[in-house]
């Protein structure tokens, strides 16, 4: 793994946004706009680097799995912040019936530095992930034009078509409707979805746009419809389980909920079992499960334990359910950072730290996706700080 300089192509804005990047620049406090898809740079692999990595992601996919079943099989939903037991119930039904429920993807983000030490799990986001469709496009299409004769760890479009197709058979009959948030105002949403649409479309299913503020509820048939009143009986949406959970219509979406194609019901993708995989608690169960796994960090949900020891590893505190880095804290064992104070009423989970590699400045994370059960490409963002926020940029990769 190595990172190069390179000089951007002269119309790299127009381009990447013609192949579905309405969003390559992020507006940052001083107001100022500045490279969200950034191509000054860009890194490179070895195949057997990759492949190396394609088999760790495919293994720690296995882990999570493992670490599903133990929560359901254990009862350990309050670990994940979830005490409501009709919602328990519905996720552990969904989990059982985990076969009859389409799932599409999954990003796990992974610290590696590609000196020869393991990668190592950050985070799953199995539910709502993003970077998709700079993923899976425009970085192809930047290494065609770039370095012809190249390849990828990218076979992200392929993947999903096919698993669309496969799983058409689970999905009940009429449109899929595709259902973004009105309150994305980058777009990144918009698109996330449009592309997963698109991909649904040329795997041979009918499908329908919407907007989560668009669908409705008849009272009469106890069905949600869509603006043509018609019912929806699929749906993919960009939305987090826990908020669809907890929003006005959170006890409809439960009662209709899919279990398998049942009359009245809606199928919704991501399925609701997915919540046991998008919560920062699954870091530290997988550490109690797999203790010592060399792509694990200890993690740990009543404290920080010896990670806060004078000379220990230090710790990460990571709010269960947070996003893009939101009320992440780093607190390094030498105590140069700041105490750690809980936000009220948030729980968190305590993982060991790993200061993100750095090249040149530039603070690394790989994105690595699964599609269904299988490795399917790479994105990397990088920072300028520790923590990957809304403010990282979006670097291509080759493999030479």
């Amino acid at each position: 793994m190595k990172r190069h300089t390179i000089e951007p192509r002269p119309d790299w804005q127009r381009i990447v946004e013609e192949q579905g990047l309405i969003y390559p620049l992020t507006r940052y406090p001083d107001d100022s706009l500045r490279p969200y898809w950034d191509e000054s740079a860009y890194y490179s692999f070895s195949l057997p680097e990759v492949e190396a990595l394609e088999n760790v992601v495919e293994e720690l996919h296995a882990m999570c799995l493992a670490a599903a079943a133990h929560i359901v099989e254990h009862d350990r939903f309050a670990d994940l912040g979830i005490t409501d037991a009709k919602l328990a119930g519905r996720i552990r039904e969904s989990w059982r019936r985990r076969a009859e429920q389409p799932s599409l993807y999954g990003r796990f983000d992974l610290r590696y530095d590609g000196s020869g030490s393991p990668a190592k799990l950050l985070e799953y986001n199995a539910d709502t992930p993003t970077s998709l469709v700079e993923a899976a496009s425009p970085q192809w299409f930047w290494m065609e034009e770039r370095f012809p004769g190249a390849d990828q760890w990218n076979s992200l479009h392929e993947r999903l078509v096919d698993a669309w197709r496969r799983q058409s058979e689970l999905l009940p009959t009429g449109p899929l409707h595709f259902a973004h948030s009105e309150t994305d105002e980058l777009g990144e949403d918009l698109m996330t979805v449009a592309y997963l649409q698109e991909t649904a479309e040329q795997a041979g299913l009918e499908t329908e746009s919407i907007s989560v503020e668009q669908i409705g509820w008849d009272s009469l048939s106890g069905r949600f419809v869509d603006q043509k009143l018609r019912f929806i009986r699929s749906c993919f949406k960009l939305y987090p389980w826990e908020w669809l959970a907890a929003d006005e219509f959170g006890p409809q979406v439960l009662g209709t909920y899919d279990h398998g194609g049942g009359s009245g019901t809606t199928a919704w993708i991501e399925p609701l079992w997915k919540m046991l995989l998008s919560n920062k608690a699954l870091l530290a169960i997988l550490w109690e499960l797999f203790p010592e796994h060399p792509n694990l960090l200890p993690a740990y949900l009543d404290g920080p334990r010896e990670l806060a020891d004078t000379g220990g590893q230090g710790y990460v505190a990571k709010p269960l359910l947070g996003r893009e880095g939101a009320g992440v804290t780093l607190h390094p064992a030498d105590g140069s950072g700041e105490p750690f104070v809980p936000a009220e009423g948030e729980a968190y989970c305590f993982q060991g730290l790993a200061p993100l590699p750095d090249f040149d400045g530039n603070r690394v994370v790989l994105g690595a996706w699964v599609v269904e059960d299988e490795s399917a490409g790479l994105g990397i963002r990088e920072s300028a700080g520790p923590v990957t926020d809304e403010y990282a940029r979006f670097l291509p990769h080759v493999i030479l």
